[in-house]
C-alpha cells in the first residue's frame, strides 16, 4: 500500500493508519535534512517549532527527547536546523525551546543550531554521526505530527540537489529508504507533501511517490 497526502493532518492520519511516512518539504526542511545525511549524520528527526498551531497534536519536547537519548546511546551530539533563515542565533533559538528542552531533559549535547538553509546547510555544521533534529514549520511540524501519532517511522525526501546528489539521485535515494524501511517493517507508506499549499512539495512529493511504485 502506498498513499499519497499532504500537510500535518494528512500525515498524522498516515500514521494512525500504521503507515511509514516520508515528508517532502523541499524548501528547504526536508532537503537540509538530506544534505545532513550526505554528510553521515546518524538519524535525523523533524519537531514543531514553538509557534506551530497544527490541527493535529504535535510534542516537540517529546522529538527533543527522542533525538537526545539517539544521541545519548551513540555517544554524540545533537544538531539543530530551525527558522528563520537569517538574524541572529538567538532569535532561532528563542523559538524552539521545547525542542531544546526535551534534548537537554535527556541529557544530550547540543552542539550547533543552525539556519534551514536547504543544501547549503551542509556548511554550517558537522554532521557526521550527530543525531539531527529541524525545527521548522511546513516539514517539521507534519513530522513531528506524524511521530507523535504513532507512526512506526518517519522519513524525510526532497527532489533538490545537494552537494553529493544530483538530477534524480535525492528523490531515488528518498525512494529507496522508504521502501527499505517499509519492507523491514512489512508496511505501507504515505508519501506527505509538507504543505498543501506549496507546489513544491506537491509535485516533489508526486514524484517520489511513482518512484515508490516502481520499487514497491
Amino acid at each position: 500500500m502506498v498513499i499519497l497526502t499532504a500537510n500535518a493532518s494528512g500525515a498524522a492520519w498516515a500514521a494512525r493508519q500504521g503507515l511509514v511516512i516520508l515528508v517532502v518539504d523541499v524548501i528547504d526542511m526536508s532537503t537540509s535534512l538530506e544534505a545532513a545525511l550526505d554528510e553521515g549524520a546518524a538519524a535525523v528527526f523533524g519537531a514543531s517549532p514553538d509557534a506551530a498551531d497544527p490541527p493535529v497534536p504535535v510534542d516537540p519536547a517529546g522529538v527533543g527527547r527522542m533525538a537526545g537519548e539517539r544521541a545519548r546511546v551513540l555517544d554524540t551530539g545533537v544538531v539543530v536546523i530551525a527558522e528563520p533563515r537569517t538574524g541572529s542565533g538567538e532569535h532561532r533559538r528563542a523559538g524552539i525551546q521545547k525542542v531544546l528542552g526535551g534534548i537537554a531533559a535527556a541529557g544530550a549535547r547540543l552542539e550547533a543550531v543552525v539556519p534551514n538553509l536547504g543544501a547549503s546547510v551542509a556548511e554550517l555544521a558537522d554532521f557526521k554521526r550527530r543525531v539531527v533534529v529541524a525545527a521548522t514549520g511546513s516539514g517539521g511540524v507534519a513530522f513531528d505530527a506524524a511521530l507523535t501519532a504513532g507512526a512506526p517511522a518517519v522519513l524525510a525526501g526532497t527532489v533538490a540537489r545537494t552537494r553529493h546528489k544530483k538530477g534524480r539521485d535525492p528523490a531515488v535515494a528518498a525512494a529507496t529508504r522508504a521502501v527499505a524501511t517499509a519492507k523491514n517493517l512489512h508496511r505501507g507508506i504515505a508519501v506527505v507533501a509538507a504543505s498543501g499549499n506549496s507546489m513544491e512539495d506537491l509535485l516533489a512529493a508526486h514524484y517520489i511517490y511513482r518512484l515508490i511504485l516502481e520499487l514497491f
